[in-house]
């Protein structure tokens, strides 16, 4: 496989390991100051369904013939700009950003860089993510199913969390 598909996809895993590094840091900060988890039953699949992602990117390109791939620079451009959207809102949302639902009673919602305009930014730049990842390197199949499951595990977290800021809006 071309070097620079190893680049990026090194590149991504080693950015999606380091933010479970800082979620997990700040789930540990948020439950030590009484966060509350909602939704645990769901979390496994956003787990199957991303560690799923890498292995077809994987399989797809390597099945087709790598050695012809090239790299859109539009889409490349589109790419950067939607990793640079994933930072911030990670750092909007500071110590209260994690990959699980936890609400710290008490506090207010941040509304701040992207959440002062769209309620879900996060999730709707994972979801892109999901599709041009995959259309960077022509992997059309992963690029058509994973945003498709990113939208089933969205009618499930999406609702939930929902519930959990709007009992974070009551004070409980």
């Amino acid at each position: 496989m071309p070097t620079i598909f190893w680049i990026l996809f090194i590149f991504i895993a080693i950015q999606r390991i380091v933010e479970l590094v800082i979620a997990k840091s700040n789930e540990k900060w948020m439950m030590e100051r009484g966060g509350v988890e909602w939704g645990k039953d769901h979390y496994k699949w956003f787990i199957v369904v991303h560690t799923l992602f890498f292995f077809s990117l994987l399989l797809e390109v390597f099945l087709r013939n790598p050695i012809t791939l090239i790299l859109n620079p539009y889409v490349f451009a589109l790419f950067l700009l939607i990793q640079a959207a994933r930072v911030w809102c990670i750092l909007s949302l500071g110590r209260y950003w994690n990959t699980k639902i936890i609400i710290l009673p008490n506090n207010s919602l941040v509304q701040k860089g992207p959440y002062k305009y769209v309620k879900h930014p996060n999730y709707i730049i994972v979801g892109v993510e999901l599709f041009i990842i995959p259309i960077l390197f022509q992997a059309y199949i992963t690029a058509i199913l994973f945003p498709l499951f990113h939208i089933l595990l969205m009618t499930i977290r999406i609702p939930l969390e929902n519930q959990a800021l709007a009992e974070l809006k009551r004070g409980t």
